[in-house]
């Protein structure tokens, strides 16, 4: 039982109140005194008679102006409330005594030790910990905290060394032991990426509720702070360049430059320059010229359709990614260079490798780590979300009144294939809310190309034979099974065929890990 009890600043009333513990037999376990003058005391239950006759004399006592049941002691409080923090800290934590013994340690460090906890209790810290005089730091004549690298279970560690000090009755501090905080190089390394992570997070502006982009979007986080050139596959308008301006944002580099090369709008001499500048009197010119990669040092560097990228400057990009450094058009004197490559395609990179059109050495570089964009038709969960966001953005813009979608719209809108993905939502909507007289978007408002929603859009005037589209078909879709069903039982099983008809397929179309980003 507890008791907190209010009273004045009155020379002797502690005294008065353990005489009443006394007459009644009351064995005291506690008594704390706070700033505020309360008295807290803590004894073992006692029978309730005898209580209801205890409250009313403590109260009589003079002074005394209120006394009430607490469920704890302040100090109880507070040591459960330390005990918690150290616990729960995933760094290991040790409070030793003046000679060094260890007196009290958190789980951290219990797993540290395979949960022997018989090895910690009681030993010498520096038996644990070394790389730091515990011992002569103790001894010394003024105890400051230390931060050491130190050894714990031969991993290395730096350790924070906190003394304990409490005061005297003339307010001197006096030396009761310490506490040793370990941290790790990787919780280091977190604590340092937490500190510079930007306060918003830029993959919100995804509208992620499909698994599909929600997988993506995981993904995405992960290889945002990673240096490792990033490709990035995925059909004309998925937002594979979105996707790579947030990897940048939400890495360190985010206060660096973000540019981007069109390789597959630019002639090769043209995209050269563009990519790395040209020297003083190349050209002749009086000036010499920065490219991209000089503009976007510390920053990163995204080209935008890679797989246009010529045989000549595929060879001079994979230079820039090995040595770091590069030579502007016209120039001798090498540049270094410090700039994150990102890239993005539409096309089968793997395929291209394989009919000599893109550089296999490139190819491997350039494909370290890799997303694949969905097509809009693959992730149907966020259709109607990019749809209310693709309104309410451009009736801002056209200054009219949010507009709704009708339930035909809607069904419309989810069972379109969307051959154009995202972009071509975006550019109907706009289209939609131009030419709209009233407050809502019906089907007919929804001008777009007749498309089948099984089977991708192909032009009437394709050029080739009925077998050779089959095959088409058929590889891509193989291709794109792959990833989640890597081995011929698993796709067998998926399709309804045998595994040796899958094998042969998968070798007649070049098909298998070297070729296809799991």
């Amino acid at each position: 039982m507890r008791l907190e009890i209010s009273c004045q600043d009155r020379l002797g009333i502690a005294q008065d109140v353990l005489e009443l513990l006394r007459a009644h037999n009351i064995d005291l376990r506690g008594i704390e005194i706070n700033e505020s003058g309360k008295i807290y005391l803590s004894f073992p239950n006692i029978e309730f008679a005898d209580f209801q006759q205890f409250m009313p004399k403590i109260r009589r006592i003079e002074g005394i102006d209120d006394v009430k049941t607490t469920l704890f002691m302040p100090i109880e409080r507070e040591r459960n409330e330390l005990r918690a923090m150290i616990q729960t800290m995933p760094d290991p934590v040790f409070s030793i005594d003046t000679k060094g013994r260890i007196v009290l340690f958190n789980d951290a460090a219990s797993l540290s030790v395979d949960n022997d906890v018989s090895l910690l209790n009681n030993a010498e810290i520096e038996e644990w910990v070394v790389g730091f005089k515990f011992e002569k730091w103790l001894d010394s004549e003024e105890t400051l905290g230390q931060t050491h690298k130190v050894k714990f279970v031969e991993q290395d560690y730096i350790a924070d060394i906190l003394p304990v000090l409490v005061p005297d009755a003339g307010g001197k501090d006096i030396l009761a032991g310490a506490v040793v905080i370990l941290k790790s190089e990787l919780r280091l390394g977190q604590q340092f990426n937490t500190f510079h992570k930007k306060e918003t997070d830029s993959f919100d502006k995804f509208h992620a509720h499909s698994p599909a982009m929600r997988k993506v979007i995981r993904e995405a986080k992960c290889m945002a702070d990673l240096d490792g050139p990033l490709l990035v596959f995925g059909e004309t308008g998925t937002g594979k360049e979105l996707i790579a301006r947030s990897c940048h944002d939400a890495s360190s580099r985010a206060q660096a430059p973000f540019l981007a090369l069109n390789c597959a709008a630019l002639p090769d001499d043209v995209a050269e320059t563009e990519l790395f500048g040209y020297g003083k009197g190349a050209f002749g010119s009086i000036e010499a010229k920065t490219g991209l990669l000089e503009q976007a040092q510390g920053g990163t560097l995204l080209l935008d359709e890679v797989a246009d990228m010529s045989h000549q400057l595929q060879g001079k990009l994979l230079r820039v990614i090995e040595d770091g450094e590069f030579r502007r058009v016209g120039d001798e004197h090498p540049v270094p260079v410090d700039v994150r490559i990102m890239c993005t395609t539409c096309k089968d990179l793997g395929q291209l490798v394989e009919n000599g059109r893109f550089r296999e050495d490139l190819y491997y570089r350039l494909n370290v780590l890799g997303l694949i964009m969905p097509a809009l038709r693959e992730r149907k969960q966020d259709i109607i979300p990019l749809t209310e966001a693709f309104i309410k953005q451009h009736c801002v813009k056209l200054g009219r009144n949010i507009a709704k979608l009708s339930k035909s719209c809607v069904e419309y809108l989810n069972t379109y294939p969307w051959p154009g993905n995202v972009r071509q939502l975006q550019s109907a909507l706009y289209r939609a809310l131009t030419l709209l007289e009233g407050n809502e978007i019906t089907k007919e408002h929804i001008h777009l190309p007749s498309c089948s929603s099984t089977v991708s859009y192909i032009d009437e005037n394709f050029a080739g034979s009925l077998d050779q589209e089959v095959k088409k078909f058929e590889k891509d879709l193989l291709r794109k099974l792959y990833p989640a069903h890597p081995s011929t039982r698993q796709l067998a099983r998926k399709l309804g065929l045998s595994h040796t008809a899958i094998a042969n397929k998968l070798r007649e179309y070049g098909i298998n890990k070297a070729t296809v980003k799991l």
